[in-house]
């Protein structure tokens, strides 16, 4: 199993860092632990990470300001993939925010608190629904990512939260570099997209590798998990690193312990007899 993979040009680690748990309960307002979520960004870079998945809505503004904080200036080879296509009100709720001003300012707070002069990755984050990805046109929202790119402030495209329809139109529109959608052991619908994506050399970023089991599936995993001696999460995404070699993992904590745990899946070995179980709980 390869331990790197394509992200556009860029070589990363398959075994990336999702930041969204630095920011407080909800994704909203700062961290419980400060000085924690800064040891997490430093220690996940230290042990060989290179590609961090982030956003200036998480927060908001807080993990941003914490990456730039804990790891600014960047080392060479640092990966930062953030999105746009929402806002937090007061409250903290999530909002669409598909304007091409307010996508235009999204951008420039990204590269502002990121301290950057370009974004390596910048994914348009479909918001059409509440409960997954849900049919509609892309268009206008790529095109203004496009012209921002053409600008100079992006260097490459991704899209997220989308069905294979929006992945065809926006791939007919841009360079696209990455999809990053909910998938996981129990929930494969994009198991073709993911299929096509890697003969065309895309990467895919899966998020939630523990969403939506149920009981019985849970317990499966579990059982899986024991017999390896190894934890559940890890299971999962050892599952998901032997899928497909265009997988990029962006597992997220804000527990040093929970960082270890997870890059340390990257060594566990999956046996036939596990996988059979695995195919399982898939179907149960």
């Amino acid at each position: 199993m390869a331990d790197t993979a394509k992200l556009g040009p860029f070589t990363v680690g398959r075994m990336g860092y999702g930041a969204m748990q630095l920011a407080g309960p909800g994704v909203f307002g700062p961290p419980r632990d400060r000085d924690q979520a800064i040891a997490v960004l430093r220690e996940a870079v230290a042990s060989g990470v290179n590609h961090i998945d982030t956003s200036d809505y998480y927060g908001p503004y807080v993990v941003n300001e914490l990456i730039a904080e804990a790891l600014h200036p960047y080392p060479e080879g640092l990966v930062l993939v953030t999105k746009i296509g929402a806002r937090r009100d007061e409250k903290g709720q999530w909002l669409p925010a598909f304007g091409a001003d307010e996508m235009t300012s999204a951008v420039y707070d990204n590269l502002r608190r990121l301290k950057r002069d370009t974004l390596d990755v910048v994914n348009l984050r479909m918001m059409f629904s509440a409960h997954g990805p849900a049919e509609g046109s892309l268009e206008a929202e790529l095109t203004t990512l496009a012209e921002l790119q053409q600008q100079g402030l992006i260097k490459h495209l991704g899209i997220s939260n989308v069905t294979p329809a929006q992945v065809a139109e926006a791939r007919a529109l841009a360079e696209i570099v990455c999809v990053q959608n909910a998938y996981n052991l129990a929930h494969r619908s994009d198991d073709t997209m993911i299929d096509e994506l890697a003969a065309a050399g895309i990467a895919y970023v899966p998020f939630f590798p523990l969403g939506g089991f149920s009981p019985l599936q849970s317990a499966a995993l579990d059982s899986v998990a024991a017999d390896l001696g190894v934890s559940p999460m890890q299971v999962a995404l050892a599952w998901l690193l032997q899928r497909s070699p265009n997988l990029l993992l962006i597992p997220g904590t804000s527990s040093l312990g929970h960082l270890r745990e997870n890059l340390a899946a990257a060594e566990v070995v999956l046996t036939a007899d596990a996988l059979e179980r695995l195919d399982a709980v898939a179907a149960g």
